[in-house]
């Protein structure tokens, strides 16, 4: 995985998404779950293509059932965008690269 991708936790997820200074894009995943798998590329190319303007993290559910169960995770992987600590966008399921770098760029 990219070292542009920021694996966090229950414990770190304000700190690593609410206070962040650029919009987060966050990936509820699970190791089990296939789609997720299949988006992680993705993830890894929009993290270079928007280094500097977006942060990429990753909440394993499975290991963070707080963050999940904070924002009504019931499917995965679901995407959401937060800006200036709100939550302003998601995407729910595998998606191609372009549908995810069209919501990034509604909130740069």
């Amino acid at each position: 995985m990219s070292d542009l991708i920021i694996n966090t936790t229950d414990a770190d997820f304000d700190q690593d998404v609410l206070q962040s200074d650029v919009p987060v894009l966050v990936d509820f995943w699970a190791t089990w779950c296939g789609p997720c798998k299949s988006i992680a590329p993705i993830l890894e190319d929009l993290a270079n293509d928007y280094q500097g303007k977006v942060k990429i993290v990753k909440v394993d559910v499975d290991n963070n059932p707080q963050a999940a169960s904070r924002f009504g995770i019931r499917n995965i992987p679901t995407l959401f965008v937060f800006k200036d600590g709100e939550k302003v966008d998601s995407v729910m399921g595998l998606q191609p690269k372009s549908e995810l770098a069209n919501v990034l760029d509604k909130h740069l």
